[in-house]
């Protein structure tokens, strides 16, 4: 008995060994019109196996490419389509840049940044009263992440080095919220949705053993 780990690996295992035998064949073939009439049979039943994809864009697109690969590219065949490469088939994904500067405070999230970027357009006690409001938003936003205390002089740090030094409080006398009342509707909110879940855990069970 011959087993499948004896066997050459499959190149796209959902069509299985005998649709990689006949490409193989097809290989072996030498005259061309015998050759191109055999792959257009091997695209018909490749097609019948993936009768739910017939709908999708460019499916005929699709089996030609992979009938190229499963013949490792070698394959000759006058196709309706550019042959592609293995280059083009197994190349590598360009890297994705992060822009690392933003995600340095990134509990603090884009919001603040928006508001940052306001303010910096404002003037006058408009822009003052602005500015604390963001100082507390982000002793919030801390607190919410960490769930430890937060000095005020460590927001004001924050706060300096994210306006690109526009907004220094951190020789000023202002003193923000305290984190009790900063947290106290955040924690309602909290126990709000706890509440909610343990009743839609709870009418989830009793309907289970109706």
């Amino acid at each position: 008995m011959e087993y499948n780990t004896a066997r050459k690996p499959l190149i796209i295992p959902e069509y299985g060994r005998h649709i990689q035998e006949m490409v193989d064949h097809c290989l072996t073939i030498e005259d061309d019109e015998e050759r191109n009439g055999f792959a257009k049979i091997i695209i018909e039943v490749m097609g019948e196996l993936n009768p739910h994809l017939r709908d999708v864009p460019d499916f005929q697109h699709k089996l030609w490419d992979q009938l190229y690969i499963m013949s490792k590219f070698q394959l000759d065949v006058n196709s309706p389509y550019p042959k592609p490469t293995a280059d083009q088939v197994y190349s590598k994904p360009n890297k994705v840049r992060y822009p690392k500067d933003e995600y340095k405070y990134k509990y603090y999230g884009k919001n603040i940044r928006s508001m940052i970027k306001v303010a910096k357009e404002w003037e006058g006690d408009k822009q003052e009263g602005l500015v604390m409001v963001i100082a507390n938003h982000m002793k919030k936003c801390y607190l919410l992440w960490n769930k430890d205390t937060v000095e005020d002089q460590t927001i004001f740090n924050h706060l300096y080095e994210l306006s690109d030094g526009v907004f220094d409080l951190r020789n000023s006398e202002e003193v923000l919220l305290p984190s009790e009342r900063l947290m106290a509707g955040s924690s309602n909110h909290a126990h709000k949705n706890r509440k909610h879940k343990n009743t839609q855990n709870n009418n989830r069970n009793k309907s289970k053993h109706k």
